[in-house]
């Protein structure tokens, strides 16, 4: 009977926060009537909507699994990652988000990525476009599925489900909102997503501590596992190289490449309103990655001290969840892992539908395209993403932060790079901007698969440097466009207007 309880106040309340976000979803189709609606929310973005949006979408199923699992293994090593991207998500909202919003909102009206760079290099030969949104398509597929791969495991580990069936429920509610709601949907269910993580984060360590009698007593039942089998789980340094450490710091430099993370530097309604949106989304992130990595920890002290079976160390935010609160709390809990998993993959099929229906439907194929064409194609695109995505997540023994790690590399090397240097290097040409975002790309993929174990290095590392380099090469081997001058004087011109 209690199990009867249990499995029936977890579903009550899994199906409430889905039914919550389905109706925002529903909400704002009626309030989306064209392409910047569905794609940037009119750029009429509040900083705390687009600070938390941009959290929640960073974070995705990694913050709640990933993170914590690697921490159960291994201890705080690990959390050289967490460092690496605070530093990065600090860089990009310092450097890169001012100077975005002004030149895509300013000086050109750029609704994708990809837009922004054709615009910024002024590239009527539709390279750019082609190129930056075929990475997009491949490596956010890639991503999403990493997404999927966790509401399936989230679903199977809470109410019992074979693998598939839950991996089909997880992606319909994500297709869902994002197919009716676009940007606007996805942004203020973020936000309420956002907070449910947040939450969970500080409630969950802190019941873990009082469960294990406080920090000492939670430490010494870790130091006591470590004396025994000759490891350290409390050490930031043991068993770490120079290499490894830079490669978990290193993360961080994927930021400047996320997709669908800078496109909320897009759609921000002010570039005044940034610097307070920079000091809500960092400490949002600061906190709940402090929270993910003790969750990790905690839990592996909870295992030890009342000798549990964990056979999955990513799912150790469920089994906590499911162990030490009354049915009810766990299933807000377990919501708050199902609102990483959605805001992140649905703000993902958003930007990967916005390149399919702007960059090759309406910039390409058909330039007379009416707005509803456009919306329409763009809803076709969610699908078709979706179900690719869908049939990359069948395996379930596939690790959620390795599938993380490939698809933030790609990003990182292919479009971090030409991002930054865009912004900042006033004599880039059109073919640095190609080369950088060809060899970014082909050099993650390379490595992942060919090379990693002669340089066991991040993918990212190889890939932003020889990117960059390319970027230079290439950019002093051509004459610079003079209207691709004019349009970065024209944006630097602005950041002085506003003192950026």
């Amino acid at each position: 009977m209690e199990t009867v309880r249990v499995s029936f106040a977890i579903f009550a309340t899994f199906g409430i926060y889905i039914l919550v976000m389905l109706g925002i979803g529903f909400y704002f189709w009626k309030k989306t009537s064209n392409a910047t609606d569905f794609f940037l929310g009119g750029r009429d973005m509040g900083p705390t909507v687009s600070a938390l949006s941009a959290g929640a979408s960073d974070m995705s199923s990694w913050l709640l699994m990933g993170l914590p699992g690697a921490l159960y293994a291994t201890g705080v090593v690990d959390a050289w990652i967490a460092i690496g991207l605070s530093i990065g998500a600090f860089l990009n909202w310092s450097l890169v988000a001012k100077r975005l919003r002004i030149f895509t909102g300013v000086v050109t009206d750029s609704l994708t990525v990809p837009d922004y760079f054709a615009s910024r290099f002024h590239d009527k030969s539709h390279a750019l476009r082609i190129i930056s949104a075929i990475v997009i398509l491949v490596f956010f597929t890639i991503y999403i599925s990493s997404g999927l791969i966790g509401g399936a495991k989230l679903f199977e580990g809470t109410f019992h489900l074979n693998y598939n069936y839950a991996l089909v429920i997880g992606a319909l509610v994500i297709v869902l909102y994002t197919f009716f709601g676009g940007y606007m949907a996805v942004s203020w269910t973020d936000l309420v997503q956002g907070l449910l993580m947040f939450l969970a984060l500080v409630v969950l360590p802190i019941v873990l501590l009082y469960h294990l009698g406080g920090v000492k007593a939670a430490f010494d039942i870790i130091i006591n596992y470590d004396t025994k089998h000759s490891v350290n789980h409390l050490s930031f340094t043991h068993g770490v190289t120079v290499i490894g450490v830079i490669s978990s710091l290193a993360w961080g430099l994927g930021y400047f490449g996320q997709p669908h993370i800078i496109v909320r530097f897009m759609s921000i309604r002010h570039v005044r309103d940034i610097p307070k949106a920079t000091t809500i989304g960092i400490g949002w992130m600061v906190l709940s990655l402090i929270g993910a990595c003790l969750v990790g920890l905690l839990g592996f002290a909870y295992v030890l001290k009342f000798n549990l079976d964990m056979h999955d160390p990513e799912k150790v935010f469920i089994v906590m969840s499911q162990l030490l609160f009354n049915p009810w709390i766990t299933g807000i809990l377990l919501s708050a892992l199902l609102a990483a998993i959605m805001s992140t993959a649905s703000s993902q099929l958003l930007v990967s539908s916005s390149s399919i229906a702007e960059d090759f439907y309406k910039k390409i194929l058909k330039k007379d395209a009416s707005p509803r064409s456009v919306m329409i194609v763009s809803r076709i695109g969610v699908l078709i993403v979706a179900v690719v995505a869908f049939f990359l997540s069948v395996d379930k023994n596939s690790s959620i932060l390795s599938v993380v790690a490939y698809a933030w590399a790609g990003f990182g090397a292919s479009f971090g790079s030409v991002v930054f240097f865009s912004l900042f290097w006033r004599r880039m040409t059109t073919g640095g901007a190609i080369a950088g975002m060809i060899v970014g790309a082909v050099v993650v993929v390379i490595h992942k698969n060919f090379t990693y174990q002669y340089l066991n290095i991040y993918e990212i590392v190889p890939g932003f440097v020889l990117a960059s380099i390319a970027i230079i090469v290439v950019s002093y081997l051509q004459k610079p466009n003079p209207k691709v001058i004019e349009s970065y004087d024209e944006m630097v011109a602005e950041t002085k207007v506003y003192k950026v």
